[in-house]
This record gives structure tokens, sequence and C-alpha cells, in this order.
């Protein structure tokens, strides 16, 4: 009698994509885990991600996608850490109405940016071509201003 691998269980009955996401147990497929998860638990789960990590989660499958961009305080949290940087920013585009989501998306490039400058990251440098590749994105005359005042204070 030749040997039946369990991977190769009924391959046709049911999708590659479905099979991906399932254990084999008692030559039955089991659902994963995560997809047996009520969304609250997941997205308590996705919670404790940073905004790189949930952004890949994002990407992984639709049912964590949906979750993931209809969930608007999972975005909040990293929003309000460029907070402290981006006030003014994050201020007005949330009176404006916008999501935690699109806010962060807005401001996140220039949050870290403006951190940067503050820490004296780049307090060393002389010319644009000194700059790190992908350092820089537009800023506002008040953000440059805040820079300045940091930089005359070293």
């Amino acid at each position: 009698m030749p040997h039946v691998s369990k991977r190769n269980l009924n391959p046709h009955a049911i999708g590659e994509d479905v099979v991906s996401l399932m254990s084999i147990r008692n030559g039955r497929p089991e659902p994963n885990i995560m997809e047996m998860l009520p969304t609250e638990m997941t997205v308590r789960i996705f919670s404790e991600l940073d905004v790189r990590s949930l952004c890949r989660a994002s990407v992984t499958c639709k049912r964590w996608n949906v979750i993931i961009e209809s969930s608007d305080n999972l975005w909040r949290s990293h929003c309000l850490s460029g907070l402290a940087v981006c006030r003014r920013e994050v201020d007005g585009d949330r009176s404006d109405g916008l999501s935690w989501k699109v806010t962060l998306v807005r401001n996140y490039q220039k949050s870290r940016v403006k951190r940067r400058w503050l820490n004296g990251k780049y307090s060393n440098i002389c010319c644009a071509e000194d700059l790190p590749l992908n350092s820089m994105c537009p800023l506002d005359v008040e953000t440059w201003g805040e820079i300045l005042e940091a930089e005359l204070d070293r």
C-alpha cells in the first residue's frame, strides 16, 4: 500500500489558499485559530503592533484587512504618539473630520523627520547631499521655525 501524505489530501476539494490557512488533523482540515477568534480579540492583538507591522498585517488576508481598515482605534494610538511632534497638523486633520488612519498617514513621515531634527540627528549636516536618503518631506514654515530654534539652542 503506497504511503499517502496528509499534505496531499484531496487538493481539488479545497482551494490552495484555504489549505494554506488550515492545519490537517485526523485527515480533516482544521480552521486557523486566527480565523476562529472573535473580531474584538483580533483587534486587541492588532493593537499591540507597531505601525509597520500593522500595515503588513493588513495585507496578509482579506479578513485582517477589513478588521484593520475598519478599526479606527488601531490607528489612534499611533497617531497620538506623533501628536507631541505634530500637534498642529494632527489637530487640524481631526478638526477637518479625517479618520485617525488618514491623519496618521498624512503626518507620519513629517513627525519622523521633525522628531529626528529636534533630537539633533541632522545637527552636523553641512549640505543637502549629506542627508540620508528618504529622510526629508515637505515641512511648513512653522515647523522649520521650531527646528531652527532647537538648532540655535544646541
